[in-house]
């Protein structure tokens, strides 16, 4: 690959380049746990043909590598260490892991395991892997635009969005929906076991220091409890559109 040429000095160079990013409309969605969010932002991205985001699936690949590492979710800092190394990328819905033979490995079924959803709110706490993986969400913002899902992607990650939504829905309905999802899989699960789960995730995501879940002002509030997925989708795309 040819060196990209510089231009002027770098400091001028790289403000032209943040200016630009700057102008690309991102969709920042953010939800708690099962809300449905990572299935209406594939929805919008792939309606305006956006990029995409699924940065809560950042965090299961850490907890995935981590695992196969032999590294606990506790050790913040080997898994900022291991964080800032790792190269993913998405592709129609499918997660792929860089590996060190030169190629990607598809890790989607891995890491969308309960084990590793668990995993991935517990590494998600540790503020040195939050921003280890800062940089590399940043570089998702390409043309013609973005749509990113996750837990701080209004607040944090992208604040200047375009357009903020904040999805969820009661604890109740996302119980439900999670444990039909498992169910499908074919995964002998309870219920009140889901709901629990998804209780204590909501905690962990709500509580801690570094970038809690949390609806920042400008963000809109969509509540999907009696809502279909097509309507969800129809009604983020109205308020992008309003916000141009």
């Amino acid at each position: 690959m040819s060196p990209i040429p510089v231009i002027g000095s770098v400091a001028g160079t790289a403000a032209a380049m943040s200016r630009k990013a700057v102008q690309v409309p991102v969709i920042a969605i953010d939800g708690p746990s099962a809300s449905g969010k990572g299935t209406v932002a594939q929805l919008v991205a792939k309606a305006l043909k956006f990029n995409y985001l699924d940065s809560g699936a950042l965090y299961r690949i850490v907890a995935f590598a981590a695992q196969k590492a032999g590294i606990s979710w506790q050790d913040e800092a080997a898994l900022a260490s291991l964080a800032s190394a790792l190269e993913i990328s998405f592709d129609d819905g499918e997660i792929y892991l860089h590996n060190n033979k030169g190629g990607d490995d598809n890790v989607s079924e891995e890491v969308r395991s309960e084990a590793l959803g668990k995993g991935a709110s517990e590494v998600a706490v540790h503020q040195d892997v939050r921003r280890a993986l800062l940089d590399m969400q940043l570089k998702f913002r390409r043309e013609p635009g973005l749509v990113a899902d996750g837990r701080d992607m209004g607040s944090v990650v992208f604040p200047d969005a375009q357009t903020k939504i904040f999805l969820t829905a009661s604890s109740d309905v996302r119980a439900e929906r999670r444990y039909k999802q498992l169910i499908n899989k074919g995964n002998n699960v309870n219920l009140r076991a889901v709901l629990a789960d998804i209780e204590a995730r909501d905690a962990r995501d709500m509580q801690r220091t570094s970038a809690p879940l949390v609806q920042v002002p400008d963000a809109k509030l969509l509540d999907t409890s009696g809502m279909s997925i097509d309507e969800a989708v129809a009604q983020v795309l109205q308020w992008f559109h309003q916000n141009k």
